[in-house]
């Protein structure tokens, strides 16, 4: 048989046809048997098992399947559920005129939600207080909202989201992170040129000049090669800069004389600043109640006047303005008269404590004060203008102790306060470091400049 399997070359044609046929009778039954040997010895891929989860606690773990398995689709099928299709958003910017029902229906937006959204504390408290320049971002699933937020200031912000009985609304707190920094500058022209050069904003140095204000005119007192140091704070947010905050420490040295003033907040939050030995750098109040250009007439018992071309004594000093200028209360005080007087025009006097009064005259109009009001140092009663008999804009300024007329520019000015007793200690403590890192900064610009030779 198996010499019939394997025939030799010499066999006869004749006898082929015979060995063929028997080895396709053969070969059937050999193919068979190997086909059911294939189908017993074939590799069959059981169903995945489950991944064994071990993990420390608190850390996470990615599961992944066979990719040939049909667990591989389950993370696109559990995403997809997961993430529906984003809604769309929309930046609501209030503008001049502007209200939100206004870009509601701009923005095709559900009416129905921003009145069932006004209906919330919170909401309808912000939605009063809207100005040009305030933002809302709106996320909305064809016009039906499904969230909004804004700022409300520096530090929070409110949030509103759809609920399954309506709309809630919640404040969010936004950190801020405060960033010291030292600066040095020089004056070579002015005190605006000088803050450049030493990288200082111009709301710094303002705060600088108003810090010492006091003590130092800054319009008339600034001499060449006066010099500053301050140290103040940066506002960040997210990692990115905001604005100049408040200035920690500072100080001015004008034509020989040294200011020193340090900031320091009180459990009331109220900040105020002093002296290293605890006297407050404020007076009882300021030389000029305006931002002015230029002393335009001075205080003088034999003046000309301008207009009636008689000998009349000026009482007061005047502070050329451009017309809408500001005028502040150069200290605490009561309003005892407001309304036109005579030459002065427009006028506002205030009384103050230790019979002192001050009058501001050719007001173009007057802020929210009226007559009984009590007002605060610094705060605006009025604003410049030519009311009256004046030949141009400017405050026409009156001091006046026990009825009698005292120069403005020269009278000396009562002190305010000092640091209350329940807080000289914790002053006095603060103090110490603060002025020591300012040194240390001294004497490296000194240094720094010492070694460049200027």
């Amino acid at each position: 048989m198996l010499h019939d399997y394997k025939p030799s070359a010499e066999r006869k044609p004749k006898k082929f046809k015979a060995l063929q046929w028997f080895v396709i009778g053969l070969g059937i039954p050999l193919i068979g048997l190997a086909l059911v040997s294939t189908l017993n010895t074939t590799t069959v891929t059981p169903p995945p098992q489950e991944p064994t989860l071990t993990a420390a606690k608190g850390a996470t773990i990615d599961i992944e399947a066979p990719a040939d398995s049909v667990y591989a689709e389950v993370p696109l099928v559990l995403a997809e559920a997961m993430n529906p299709p984003p809604y769309q958003n929309v930046t609501l910017t209030i503008r001049r005129g502007d209200t939100l029902d206004k870009l509601f229906r701009k923005h095709d937006l559900n009416l129905g939600d921003l009145s069932r959204i006004s209906k919330l504390d919170q909401a309808r408290k912000r939605f009063r207080q809207l100005k040009p320049g305030d933002e809302f971002q709106v996320t909305h699933d064809q016009g039906r909202l499904v969230s909004m937020y804004t700022n409300l200031d520096l530090t929070s912000a409110l949030k509103i989201e759809r609920a399954e009985s309506g709309f809630t609304a919640e404040l969010i707190e936004r950190p801020i992170e405060k960033r010291k920094r030292l600066a040095y500058g020089v004056i070579e022209t002015s005190l605006f040129e000088s803050a450049a050069t030493a990288g200082l904003s111009d709301r710094v140095i303002m705060n600088v000049a108003g810090i010492f204000a006091w003590d130092v005119d800054f319009v008339l007192d600034i001499r060449t090669g006066d010099n500053y140091y301050v140290q103040y704070e940066e506002i960040w947010q997210n990692g990115e800069f905001v604005k100049d905050g408040e200035i920690i420490a500072a100080e001015f040295n004008n034509n020989g004389r040294k200011y020193q003033a340090i900031r320091f907040i009180d459990d009331n939050g109220r900040s105020d600043y002093f002296t290293p030995d605890g006297l407050s750098v404020r007076k009882a109040f300021i030389r000029a109640p305006v931002d002015f250009t230029r002393i335009s007439s001075n205080f003088n018992p034999r003046r000309k006047h301008p207009i009636l071309n008689t000998i009349r004594a000026h009482r007061g000093v005047d502070y050329a303005a451009p017309r809408g200028t500001p005028i502040h209360a150069a200290g605490d005080g009561k309003v005892i008269f407001r309304s036109v007087k005579n030459g002065y025009g427009n006028a506002i006097i205030l009384q103050h404590g230790g019979n002192i009064s001050t009058l501001y005259a050719h007001m173009s109009r007057f802020a929210g004060v009226r007559i009984g009001s009590r007002v605060r140092q610094g705060q605006t009663i009025g604003y410049v203008g030519s009311t009256g008999l004046a030949t141009a804009n400017h405050l026409h300024y009156e001091y006046r102790l026990n009825g009698v007329h005292r120069n403005p520019r020269t009278v000396k000015l009562p002190q305010a306060d000092p640091i209350d007793d329940q807080y000289r200690q914790r002053f006095l403590a603060a103090v110490e470091p603060i002025l020591q890192e300012l040194e240390n900064f001294k004497n490296t610009q000194l240094a720094t400049i010492a070694y460049s030779g200027k």
